[in-house]
């Protein structure tokens, strides 16, 4: 089924924040330079919506389900499961997934770089979680870490797959998936005892954890590393497990083909499991150098075939977990003026388009890690009649139109059968 209006999803990663007192308590959102997301709001509609279900993970697999219109509390499996749809990795109905991040540990209060005895001692709860990316790693410099984990540790049912820099997959086949572990990224400069791996399958990870710390022990890669006093990659940390989801297609549950535009496998994974077509740009990355361009103009030559495109970009998340303002003012306002405004430009030609645009959480810098709070969205009905909201896309403005979608996954059905502007 296709429909002569197009739809796209314009994505910010982790782009909503909150007050910060180097920005005279305003938000990144606020302070930066956002004319074309203020043209969506101002002509459209603002609101907030609850991406995350109180209770659940602070995670952006399920704030994305959520976004793409799927209730994360019925379909939910894990993570993992998702970005190995994404990598292209099959699962059988017993074989579990892991994210598996190389990271860099280190004794607190030790420099990182003059750390020798780490493949010794292998992981022990008081090490600390310096760099849950392991100091971003090139995927030449990954492609071969991850190769002599595979060469050291594979076998019995444990599979290494490689991704990009520092997120990769490990499958557990016929595995156990009864584990309670932090995030790497919510670990951030604290005692990893915090997050320590517990239940049925801890065993079996802290196992193969503690031996990544001797297989990177005197790798050449961070041999390197060191020279150029670039931190370590000096172990794995496995976690987000889940087994394979079952997802209904988007086709199936809307009525509308789509299009997916990302850099990460989370993102493709959850487009491959809901039937989209999977677009890759070159040079997007994931991180503030990305093609953003190329992503914009990848998806308005995607709408010429799709009725629905979700463009994601994950800089400003990435900017949020390294706490770096600078980083994150310079993602939104790249994303305002090398997406939103390009799409914004070229949509008309299309015909009668509806646009939203929106974060899929917060990702604070005060805290480098997501929050659960509503996020606020502004959405574009190219053929609304009524007047829009007139004010700046931003966290405040959202909260004072008074419009929350508590339930955020049913956001994506009031985009998409006009009841947004009606209801």
């Amino acid at each position: 089924m296709t429909t002569n209006r197009k739809h796209i999803i314009l994505l910010g990663d982790g782009m909503s924040d909150r007050p910060i007192p180097e920005l005279e308590g305003r938000t990144p959102l606020e302070a930066a330079s956002t004319p074309n997301m203020d043209r969506v709001a101002s002509g459209g509609i603002v609101g907030l919506s609850r991406t995350i279900p109180e209770g659940m993970a602070l995670g952006s697999d399920v704030a994305n389900l959520s976004v793409l219109g799927y209730d994360p509390q019925e379909v939910y499996s894990g993570r993992s499961p998702i970005e190995a749809a994404g990598m292209g990795v099959e699962l059988g109905p017993d074989d579990v997934a892991y994210r598996c991040n190389l990271v860099t540990l280190a004794h607190t209060g030790s420099p990182v770089v003059e750390r020798t005895d780490l493949g010794q001692t292998g992981i022990i709860p008081d090490l600390a979680m310096v760099d849950f990316a392991g100091g971003h790693p090139s995927d030449d410099e990954a492609h071969s870490l991850m190769g002599s984990l595979r060469d050291e540790i594979a076998g019995g049912g444990i599979e290494f797959h490689t991704g990009v820099s520092y997120r990769h997959l490990m499958v557990w086949r016929n595995g156990l998936d009864d584990l309670a572990v932090e995030p790497p990224h919510d670990l951030t400069d604290q005692p990893i005892s915090r997050g320590w791996p517990r239940g049925e399958a801890a065993e079996r990870i802290l196992d193969i954890m503690s031996r990544s710390v001797k297989v990177f022990a005197d790798h050449a890669v961070n041999k390197e590393r060191k020279k150029t006093g670039r931190n370590p990659v000096n172990s794995v940390w496995l976690w987000g497990q889940g087994k394979r989801p079952g997802i209904s297609l988007f086709l199936e549950r809307y009525g509308l083909n789509g299009a997916m535009i990302t850099a990460v496998d989370l993102l493709r994974g959850l487009g491959r499991s809901l039937g989209f077509e999977v677009i890759d740009v070159p040079g997007a990355t994931g991180y503030l150098d990305t093609n953003y361009e190329g992503k914009a103009a990848a998806a308005l030559d995607a709408l010429g075939r799709v009725d629905l495109v979700y463009l994601h970009v994950e800089a400003p998340d990435e900017a949020g977990h390294g706490g770096s303002l600078e980083d994150k003012l310079k993602a939104i306002e790249d994303f305002d003026g090398k997406v939103v405004g390009p799409v914004l430009d070229g949509i008309p030609s299309l015909g009668p388009f509806r646009l939203l645009v929106m974060p899929d959480h917060a990702t604070p810098l005060e805290i480098k890690t997501h929050s659960g709070e509503p996020v606020p969205f502004a959405a574009l009905d190219s053929e609304y009649g009524g007047s829009g909201s007139g004010g700046t896309y931003c966290e405040k403005t959202a909260r004072s139109s008074g419009l929350l979608i508590e339930r955020g996954h049913e956001l994506m059905g009031m985009f998409i059968d006009g009841t947004l502007w009606s209801g």
